[in-house]
């Protein structure tokens, strides 16, 4: 895989133009219809990035967690992007094995044994003697480098706060210091990508949402000193180009948050779901939306111009059919 070791030879991706480009997205049912493949593929990107939930598979059993990857693997359209694309990415918690599932799952060791069999990991490689799913990749272009980092919001993950109280929010925040989603060891790596990176554009693969945080489901929002953290590192590090990718919503939108002290706003880009979505969705508070919610099937494109530092996010439907757009400069 390319970054993820400084002994494998560099591998230059090309450009369309001055642009890089690269998709992603979540919530993908391994037993339905995927229309979208021959979408990704039509607009050629370089990179493919699972969001997470990238198959559905919530049980203990190992086999049965199995089967389920290798229904997705062997599907025709996920098999031709494989052999054009460049796939990588990062789970949520269906593909983790229970909904909602965090640090205290029973079956995470297993869990993390299918994921990286799925992604193609070699058995020899440092990832399958490390605890959690996290790791980082580098593209090298001839304008310049795109720093990928995928983040583990399971494995490590303190439990959620049920709201037993009145309301329609299944979780209310948890604002104990010692509650986490990335774990010490996780916080340290990204510190290091962070701190280190000389990419024009690093960007962030978070399963779950960063900056939506009034609806009460799952979302960094739950652990509100978490965020804060997370804000102050990216600040603090001056990594260029910062965003954000999430998923596990099955509705797509844009949050932006103007952050102090940074060159620039912060986009968290939710895409969701691929082949099934919240059709019923009419509205929810988010005071950081760019924008409407888009509720139809779709799929993430990025195109990061390197020459400019200028970011295009588009949300892309079947047929190809752009249905939200956002510009941003760096």
């Amino acid at each position: 895989m390319a970054g993820c070791s400084s002994t494998a030879p560099a591998t230059t991706y090309s450009l369309q133009g001055d642009e890089f480009v690269m998709a992603f997205g979540s919530c993908n049912k391994q037993e339905m219809d995927n229309v979208l493949w021959d979408d990704i593929l039509a607009l050629n990107p370089s990179v493919w990035v699972w969001g997470g939930d990238n198959v559905y598979a919530d049980t203990d059993d190992k086999r049965e967690k199995r089967r389920a990857y290798e229904e997705q693997r062997y599907q025709d359209g996920y098999r031709e992007l494989k052999k054009q694309v460049h796939v990588t990415g990062t789970w949520d918690d269906h593909d983790y094995g229970k909904g909602d599932g965090g640090g205290d799952y029973a079956y995470k060791e297993d869990a993390q044994e299918l994921f990286l069999d799925f992604m193609d990991v070699p058995k020899n490689h440092p990832r399958r003697s490390r605890e959690g799913i996290y790791h980082a990749e580098e593209f090298m272009t001839r304008l310049g480098k795109v720093r990928l980092i995928m983040l583990d919001t399971r494995y490590f993950r303190s439990p959620l706060t049920r709201n037993f109280g009145s309301g329609d929010k299944r979780y209310l925040p948890n604002k104990s210091p010692g509650s986490t989603v990335l774990g010490e060891a996780q916080w340290k790596w990204l510190e290091t990508q962070l701190y280190n990176s000389n990419a024009d554009f690093n960007i962030i693969v978070s399963s779950i949402q960063v900056l939506s945080d009034k609806h009460g489901f799952e979302t960094w929002g739950n652990f509100p000193l978490e965020v804060e953290k997370l804000l102050n590192m990216i600040k603090d590090s001056k990594a260029r180009g910062v965003m954000v990718l999430s998923g596990d919503r099955h509705i797509s939108e844009f949050s932006r948050i103007n952050v102090e002290g940074m060159a620039y706003p912060l986009i968290d880009f939710t895409s969701s779901g691929m082949t099934h979505t919240y059709e019923q969705f009419t509205t929810e508070e988010n005071a950081f939306r760019v924008g409407g919610v888009v509720k139809e099937k779709s799929f993430g494109l990025l195109r990061l111009n390197l020459a400019d530092k200028t970011a295009r996010l588009l949300m892309v439907g079947d047929g190809g059919k752009v249905l939200q757009e956002l510009k941003q400069g760096y």
